[in-house]
């Protein structure tokens, strides 16, 4: 059974010595000081209707930035083909101790290297987006395409609105747009129940799908 109770935050904020979320240091300290307020401890009910909604076609899934890796669990026990995978060795090690003798779907790796095993047909969007500074956004959008073959999906929860500071770093829903249309088309969108008090009233269920690679960027 998934364990949904939120993990003990620290009585006092913890003190960091790594304050750049481009390393993987940065993560792992939170992860070890059991600092995770991104955490949902579960499985959030839109990742379920929509993993429901598309359970006939049983799409191999990739998650970036899997953290603590619920949805992996809830997918490897629906017997999905998934890949998980973090660049930081805490966060890894939290996620393969929960999921057990499904821990073989969990891999530390770089998402920007990251080769899947199979043809990747979703990837989920989890506060992996908001997770990476600005300055990267472009490559995310890129690596993105990437790695969806034309007509697979990017779905998941992104944060929107603009932030002074981050993590987590909101983008506005054009900006969102802008980044992402060169190489998805828009599909759907749905409010989100339920969210943690990071997210709260700022986090939206979007739906992309990959364009024709041959269409190449729109104007």
């Amino acid at each position: 059974m998934v364990d949904n109770s939120k993990p003990a935050a620290p009585a006092t904020p913890p003190s960091f010595q790594t304050r750049d979320p481009n390393s993987p240091e940065f993560w792992s300290e939170r992860f070890d000081q059991r600092f995770m307020p991104w955490d949902h401890a579960g499985v959030p009910e839109a990742f379920r209707a929509f993993a429901l909604e598309h359970r006939s076609t049983s799409p191999n899934v990739l998650i970036p930035g899997c953290g603590s890796a619920y949805e992996a669990l809830w997918l490897a026990r629906e017997n999905w083909p998934v890949k998980a995978i973090d660049f930081s060795s805490s966060a890894v090690a939290a996620a393969r101790e929960q999921l057990a003798e499904y821990a073989g779907v969990v891999e530390q790796a770089d998402f920007f290297a990251y080769r899947p095993p199979f043809e990747t047909d979703w990837i989920y969007e989890r506060a992996f987006l908001c997770a990476l500074p600005r300055d990267r956004w472009q490559d995310y959008a890129a690596r993105m395409a990437e790695l969806l073959r034309p007509g697979a999906l990017l779905a998941g929860f992104y944060f929107l609105g603009e932030t002074p500071k981050g993590p987590p770093f909101g983008i506005e829903r054009g900006a969102l747009d802008t980044l992402l249309t060169p190489y998805f088309e828009f599909v759907e969108e749905h409010e989100v129940t339920g969210s943690i008090d990071v997210f709260a009233g700022r986090e939206r269920w979007l739906t992309w799908r990959r364009r024709a690679a041959e269409a190449g960027p729109v104007a």
